[in-house]
């Protein structure tokens, strides 16, 4: 099973669109997990609604200490062996995670994989394309290059809705950190990658 975490507050505008995004998957092998941070807007309404329409999420609605705190929610919830993040405002590509299930059944444990990762605007222009290759730590490190063309040509993601990795890799390299708020991912990402098959 393949559990995906989204980690949402006040997300009103965003939220059902990210449900469905979920729903429209068609995968038999899925729960979605929301936590939200005590939301004041109706988030927690939209996403009360949709639960009881879809069993596959699941989620909880409760002040949190920021993202961190939120996604360590999540991965305590999870009931899959597999692990994906959906930020509220982010979508998947259709039948993404019926082939994300089954690339993992190959992998041994624990594994960390990314996929492309296309960057859109609000008036759904892409403004550029992550095309990750091959995942170096010193490509984090050093950043992304740009090309001509305006598109990043990266070869790390920092989008966690573009990787996906087994649960087991958080027992070797921990949960997030929840008094970090502005670069759990980067640090999450290096220890990912050092600790994982990749």
């Amino acid at each position: 099973m393949i559990s995906i975490i989204t980690p949402v507050y006040n997300g009103e505008k965003f939220i059902d669109s990210c449900l469905q995004v979920v729903i429209d998957q068609n995968c038999l092998e899925v729960e979605h997990i929301i936590v939200d941070g005590g939301s004041s807007d109706k988030t927690v309404d939209i996403i009360k609604d949709k639960a009881n329409q879809y069993p596959h999420i699941r989620w909880i609605s409760e002040k949190d200490k920021g993202q961190s705190d939120a996604m360590n929610k999540g991965i305590a919830m999870a009931q899959g062996e597999i692990i994906g993040v959906l930020n509220v405002d982010d979508f998947y590509e259709v039948n993404l995670l019926n082939r994300i299930c089954e690339i993992f059944q190959t992998l041994p444990e624990p594994s960390f994989i990314v996929g492309n990762c296309n960057i859109i605007n609000q008036k759904e222009q892409l403004i550029f394309i992550n095309k990750p290759s091959q995942l170096r730590t010193i490509d984090l490190l050093l950043g992304r290059r740009l090309n001509d063309d305006k598109m990043i040509d990266a070869s790390f993601p920092v989008n966690p809705s573009a990787y996906f990795y087994h649960k087991s890799l958080h027992q070797k390299i921990g949960l997030y950190k929840v008094e970090d708020h502005y670069s759990m991912d980067i640090d999450f990402l290096l220890k990912a990658v050092c600790s994982s098959h990749v």
